[in-house]
């Protein structure tokens, strides 16, 4: 059910955001009648591109590798362009609402009538140009994100430890080995104790994917590379990939943990498979009751999970720390400013009670090739005692 209303919503969005670009970019600004024609029926087409988009990717083949180009690519431009129109239309009706409050206020002049019609293009403009800038943003470098937090159960000869998460790479029909190349090289340069990557890295399967993931087999800690699952990784093939991933030399954590440390002391590292993924596919899921069953509760613990959901539980359940994704801090405007009305977890650092969990930003993006307001990220988390 929320997988259908997650794809209900994409559709209502898409059929409503070209609705609006018609009106404002087309109907009355459009040179001519043909003109008109023209542009409607491209934005017609672009809006069953994503309405449509569950049906045209099962095609396969040529198809299903050019329409997240063509379809996200466009998607990322109309949400700038309706996003710059919004805030000019709400301009607008200030500047009327001004106007009538305003006694004998003198009627619009005829160049101010055809500057009032021609703006919609102007604003139009900038926000391509706000498009292109997420875009930027999107294949850049990810931030570096570093913060310490305090474990008091961690052994002493383990203070100081440090986990670099990628999360959310979504490897796919923009993000390929060079990037994923980057992302290894930057986060090599951390020396971390433990490399983690918390779920959804492919959108695609290991035949079409795998030479360009084949980079992470790069990656470098001194206790290893750890993964767990996200929902993505199981519509592009779960038992595959983790199959793959361990060829790479990188150790799949599904629903049990491994030991971090050595005699002097040692922690436990937990994975679980996605929240969700799972339960659509009525698969193997998230279960953290088998991946804590016989742990002792006086030893430090460490959860990898790709959804933060669940993060009370595992914390009543002894967990110290949770590192988890998924949310993408939004990715863009203005879900950033709405992601924390569906997510008590957004994005950050939150505590509960003795435990914490960092959801980060994420590696790359879904969708649309921009991030707005929400640029990606490497984490490093520095364990205290």
């Amino acid at each position: 059910m929320r997988f259908f209303s997650f794809s209900l919503l994409i559709g209502a969005g898409a059929v409503l955001g070209h609705l609006y670009l018609y009106r404002r970019l087309v109907r009355h600004v459009a040179p001519s009648v043909a003109w008109r024609r023209a542009l409607g029926a491209l934005l017609a087409v672009m809006t069953l591109l994503l309405v449509l988009r569950g049906p045209i990717r099962e095609l396969g083949g040529g198809i299903a590798q050019i329409y997240p180009l063509v379809a996200y690519g466009w998607m990322a431009l109309a949400l700038s362009m309706v996003l710059a129109l919004v805030v000019g239309d709400l301009v607008r009706l200030g500047s009327f609402v001004h106007a009538r409050l305003r006694p004998a206020s003198p009627p619009p002049d005829g160049a101010r009538r055809e500057f009032l019609k021609q703006l919609p293009r102007g604003i139009a403009a900038s926000g391509a140009v706000l498009g292109g800038y997420g875009t930027y943003k999107a294949f850049s470098a990810p931030e570096l994100t570093q913060l310490a937090v305090k474990i008091p159960k961690l052994p002493s000869t383990l203070d100081g430890l440090s986990i670099v998460q990628l999360t959310d790479v979504h490897v796919g029909a923009f993000i390929k080995r060079r990037f994923i190349d980057a992302l290894v090289a930057e986060a090599n340069a951390l020396r971390p104790d433990v490399m983690v990557i918390t779920g959804d890295l492919v959108d695609g399967s290991v035949a079409e994917l795998g030479h360009a993931v084949a980079g992470l087999a790069a990656l470098r800690g001194r206790y290893g590379t750890f993964f767990v699952t996200g929902n993505h990784d199981y519509y592009s093939g779960d038992v595959a990939w983790c199959r793959y991933l361990e060829e790479l030399g990188i150790t799949v954590l599904r629903n049990r943990r491994v030991e971090i440390g050595d005699a002097g002391g040692s922690l436990d590292l937990v994975g679980v498979d996605d929240w969700s993924g799972g339960r659509r596919l009525n698969k193997q899921g998230y279960d953290l009751e088998l991946a804590l069953a016989g742990r002792d509760p006086d030893r430090a613990a460490v959860l990898l999970a790709h959804q933060p959901r669940n993060f009370p539980v595992a914390a009543a359940r002894g967990i110290d720390l949770q590192i988890s994704g998924h949310t993408h801090g939004g990715q863009l405007f203005p879900m950033t400013a709405l992601i924390g009305l569906g997510w008590e977890y957004s994005r950050g650092l939150y505590a509960h009670e003795n435990s914490h969990i960092y959801v980060s930003r994420g590696c790359g993006f879904w969708g649309p090739p921009a991030r707005i307001g929400s640029p990606p990220e490497i984490v490093e988390l520095v364990l205290t005692t």
